[in-house]
């Protein structure tokens, strides 16, 4: 019903829709670093991106690094941006050369391959037309790992020691039909053997099993053996009214915020069918964004159809000054036996009425969020997310559970301390326990056995710093470090860890602190280097370090987000990898 649904609101706005359709820059590519660091280095934000709000448009990109570019040509910006700056700009604009003002800003080979392929230096190959276009690129990604582990006498930790390969591969296809309808397509077959804490956190006790970022998988045998999964996202897209209201309509993720991670919407659990109706209009913009999920399951029970829950979203972004943006987000997540709750497909925000109509049994967020940019050098951003709240129970400082939100602040520092291409990030990320949870187990805030928002769920409190240096055109240098502290629960105990229990169970009413339960705590550090050797083609090589303990020395088979049943654990891995139109495949997000 609700994909019937979904289909006949497309159909409605493609009878409507003029040209100005799009295809998006993918999450997880550079190009969002680059546009971020840009954005902040002009000193003012661009009222036709909203980096807050991904995916951004191909087009939306490549018209506002053209506008930095005719600004550097008339001497306004040159001192603000480097010669490393200048080629990056190039290459987004070379390889999505159909958004310039021509449609032709590719730049041609000089040695196409038989003549056919990379006749177009960024892209494979590339078929133009007055009313049709595509491009089509090769998707691979290869990691090879070695880990060690380091316990306290435990014979499992020689279990978790060894080689590891990650192998994803397949094509994407981009383009548009009659320059009225654009679509996007990606289909990776990936093998994957994890290293020993991501091994432990995706079998969890053999209950709430996931692959992080897939769906469903093969299981491996044994430890060490590889996880076996697809992933598929695509999407069409048309402009319902030219350049100001678009529909997008598909599979994939979508990411609200700013930061490391985000409290409201994250791209870390797997993609989801999704229609997002999108304006932009002055210095406003308005999302609603309609999801189906994947409810939790026990893969124990054998493969089934897994049930399938909604969600509703709202998002609101305003640039209130020309250096600070507001948003307002709400959501709900919900399950209905016979499809999507109509009163949740209106497009309006402040759903939370509707919600109080049904008599408040769905999962409801609330959140704001700004970002502000200043000196053309920093940027401040954060968020606040808010599920339940009584002023009178925070006051008391009796530790309510019901007051359950989270806050994130953060800050980026481009082209810190005077060092061109050098950019440093901090972020502050806590979250109350319970705060995910709802009253069943259908209606929390997950998709496919993975949180929906930060990887670590609730119940914590974590630090992370990121310095990245781009010392030459082709070279990247990241730094990235990470701390954090989380609550535990043992055995049937529920301390509000855990999303994927019912707050109902909980332990206490009252004595609930931000990490409750035994704390577990994590510092984790990871050094990258990646040299781009072709557009979009980059060698990877790096290496790990983490470390996890229990303060209280509980270690009961199910600790912080890992599974170690004997101890304090420590892990060190290096990797080295090839990746073709593919982001990192990073580890550390726990």
């Amino acid at each position: 019903m609700h994909k019937k649904a979904y289909l006949l609101i497309s159909l409605f706005f493609a009878s409507y829709c003029a040209s100005a359709q799009n295809t998006y820059i993918p999450l997880g590519s550079d190009d969002y670093l680059l546009l971020d660091r840009l954005e902040t280095r002009s000193g003012r934000l661009c009222d036709s991106l909203n980096l807050s709000d991904k995916v951004e448009s191909r087009k939306n990109a490549v018209q506002f690094v053209q506008t930095i570019n005719a600004g550097i040509a008339d001497s306004t910006y040159n001192k603000r941006f480097s010669k490393i700056d200048l080629f990056n700009m190039r290459q987004l604009i070379a390889e999505n050369g159909e958004w310039t003002p021509d449609e032709n800003g590719f730049i041609k080979s000089k040695h196409p391959l038989f003549k056919k392929i990379y006749k177009d230096r960024y892209n494979m190959g590339l078929v133009k037309t007055k009313d049709f276009m595509l491009i089509i690129n090769p998707v691979l990604n290869l990691v090879s790992t070695q880990e060690n582990n380091t316990g306290v006498g435990s014979a499992s930790v020689k279990g978790l020691t060894g080689y590891h390969l990650f192998n994803s591969h397949d094509l994407e296809f981009r383009g548009w039909i009659g320059k009225r309808l654009g679509f996007y397509t990606m289909l990776t077959d990936n093998q994957e053997s994890l290293p020993g804490y991501v091994y432990n956190y995706a079998m969890k006790d053999g209950q709430h099993m996931s692959v992080p970022g897939g769906d469903y998988f093969l299981a491996p045998n044994k430890r060490g053996a590889n996880f076996d999964y697809y992933n598929a996202s695509g999407y069409i897209d048309f402009a319902a009214v030219k350049d100001k209201v678009s529909v997008t309509f598909g599979n994939g993720k979508n990411f609200i915020g700013d930061g490391v991670t985000s409290l409201f919407l994250s791209d870390y659990s797997s993609n989801m069918t999704f229609l997002k109706l999108r304006a932009r209009v002055w210095r406003l913009n308005y999302e609603a964004l309609y999801l189906q999920l994947t409810g939790q399951y026990n893969k124990l029970n054998g493969d089934e159809q897994y049930q399938h829950k909604y969600a509703t979203m709202h998002f609101i972004s305003y640039n209130a000054a020309r250096w600070l943006n507001i948003s307002y987000f709400e959501s709900i997540v919900f399950d209905r036996t016979n499809g999507y709750e109509v009163n949740y497909l209106n497009p309006v925000a402040f759903t939370l009425a509707a919600n109080n109509f049904n008599g408040s049994g769905d999962k409801s967020l609330i959140g704001w969020s700004f970002k502000a940019i200043a000196a053309k050098h920093l940027q401040f951003y954060g968020q606040f997310m808010l599920n339940e709240f009584k002023a009178s129970e925070l006051v008391s400082g009796k530790g309510w559970y019901g007051n359950k939100y989270g806050i994130q602040l953060g800050g980026k520092y481009f082209n810190a301390l005077g060092i061109k291409n050098l950019d440093l990030q901090a972020e502050l990320d806590m979250v109350r326990p319970y705060a995910y949870s709802a009253k069943d187990t259908i209606a929390n805030y997950t998709n496919y056995n993975q949180p929906l928002a930060d990887p670590l769920g609730s119940g914590f409190i974590k630090t992370i710093g990121i310095a990245r240096y781009q010392p030459t055109k082709n070279l990247m240098i990241t730094l990235k470090g990470m701390y954090y502290i989380k609550g535990v629960d043992t055995g049937t105990a529920n301390y509000g860890n855990d999303v994927f229990k019912a707050y109902t169970t909980r332990k206490n009413d009252y004595g609930v602190k931000m990490v409750n339960g035994p704390k577990s705590q994590v510092t984790s550090i990871n050094l990258n280097i990646s040299y781009q050797a072709a557009r979009n083609l980059f060698i990877d090589a790096g290496t790990v370090f983490r470390k996890f303990e229990n303060v209280s020395n509980v270690y009961n088979g199910y600790s912080s987000v890992g599974y170690d049943p004997s101890g304090p654990l420590t892990t060190n891995y290096v990797y080295l990898g090839v990746r073709i139109n593919s982001p990192r495949r990073d580890y550390t997000f726990f």
